[in-house]
């Protein structure tokens, strides 16, 4: 029969503390008398351990839990194993916070600097001319300039409807006239001069060739214009 290591009860598990405490005061005090030979270290480290593979019949077990000598080892044996666990939960911890930590500094450095087109690759320098466009909201879509554009990344210079007025404007294609579906947007200041014009940079590398609209809105009025575009 092998060792059995199932968990008794609270209860139970406090008594049996209890009488082992006892016993071994009364082995360490030279009050018992073992019988046979001292087991090597191996086996005693293999008992302090819970070896599933001791049999209960093993006459060892019994010099040990009666020997001052081998129940000292024993003990040392019991206090390197809780301090091997010790050491090893302390890692795993840290290795798991070391990965948490991680995955908290990426996920915030991509929030905090969200992907931006490659510095290393060439943008397409793009001009629409929007000067003679309608400004007025509503005017059906037919009849608005129809504009064009490459499926990379692009450099557009947007020269804005006269009486257009100053200040940050959002640039967007979207998939409808609603707004809806944005395949790019990005913000910019319009620049003073003899006509108002936003420069932007947006990456249409992912559209599919079709047809889309470019959207205007000025941030203080929230008016959004919306002018046909072809991504080629």
């Amino acid at each position: 029969m092998r060792l059995s290591w199932s968990r008794p009860s609270r209860a139970e598990d406090r008594f049996e503390s209890w009488l082992a405490q006892r016993h071994e005061e009364r082995v360490l005090a030279g009050e018992t008398t073992p019988t046979g030979p001292c087991p090597d270290d191996a086996f005693l480290r293999d008992l302090a351990r819970r070896d599933m593979r001791i049999e209960l019949s093993d006459p060892r077990i019994d010099h040990a839990a009666n020997c001052a000598t081998c129940l000292s080892r024993l003990r040392v044996f019991r206090q390197e194993n809780r301090s091997r666990r010790r050491k090893l939960a302390l890692v795993t911890a840290v290795a798991v916070c070391s990965v948490i930590a991680a995955v908290v500094i990426m996920v915030a450095r991509h929030g905090m600097h969200p992907e931006l087109p490659s510095a290393n690759l060439a943008a397409v320098s793009e001009t629409i001319n929007l000067w003679d466009a309608g400004t007025i909201r509503g005017t059906p879509p037919g009849s608005l300039q129809s504009v064009s554009l490459p499926a990379a990344l692009v450099r557009l210079t947007i020269i804005l409807p006269r009486f257009s007025p100053p200040g940050q404007y959002s640039v967007a294609v979207t998939q409808d006239q609603n707004g809806n579906g944005v395949i790019a947007q990005r913000s910019a200041s319009a620049t003073d001069g003899n006509q108002e014009s936003v420069v932007v940079e947006l990456d249409l590398r992912s559209a599919k060739a079709g047809e889309y609209f470019l959207a205007t809105t000025h941030d203080e009025d929230q008016a959004s214009y919306y002018y046909p575009l072809q991504i080629k």
